[in-house]
């Protein structure tokens, strides 16, 4: 019998844990992480600043199911857009289960056609970066109260 207590899909959704950030920019990974320290002290934050560093991860990640971050947040510009439109498409076309995480894009971009592309390409959803810290909790408050306590995220499985 399966339970639809809203909370064993709450513990669902925090076990195991993990959020990918790939951001470039020090500051703002120091703003993201500070924010969601205090938002989402369950999960497991790692942090890469580069398109090679995200790729390598992943791959190691593949068949490591415990690795797998449920949510990737995406910097736009790596510092080019190009670069993170390229690594966007990349984690896309990777094998089940990593072409299946979730990915915020997290960007200092209002500009509609890069939230457009940004969909088109298959992100989940499309953040512009907010510029005072009180903004920045609130961001990740509400990312916790929809990613993590609201939707059912699906298991990870490998397809062989």
């Amino acid at each position: 019998m399966k339970s639809n207590d809203p909370h064993s899909l709450i513990k669902a959704n925090f076990r195991f844990a993990k959020i990918l950030v790939i951001e470039d920019n020090d500051d703002h990974w120091l703003l993201t992480r500070q924010a969601m320290e205090q938002s989402l002290p369950e999960v497991t934050l790692v942090r890469v600043a580069t398109p090679i560093q995200a790729m390598t991860l992943l791959n190691e990640w593949h068949y490591q199911e415990w690795e797998i971050p449920k949510l990737i947040l995406l910097d736009l510009y790596l510092p080019s857009s190009e670069d993170g439109w390229t690594l966007l498409k990349q984690i896309k076309q990777m094998p089940s289960p990593i072409n299946q995480i979730r990915i915020v894009m997290l960007s200092s971009s209002e500009d509609k056609a890069d939230i457009v592309k940004a969909y088109q390409l298959g992100v989940s959803s499309y953040l512009v970066k907010p510029t005072t810290f009180s903004d920045w909790l609130f961001y990740f408050q509400e990312l916790r109260a929809y990613w993590w306590e609201t939707v059912s995220l699906p298991p990870t499985h490998y397809s062989f």
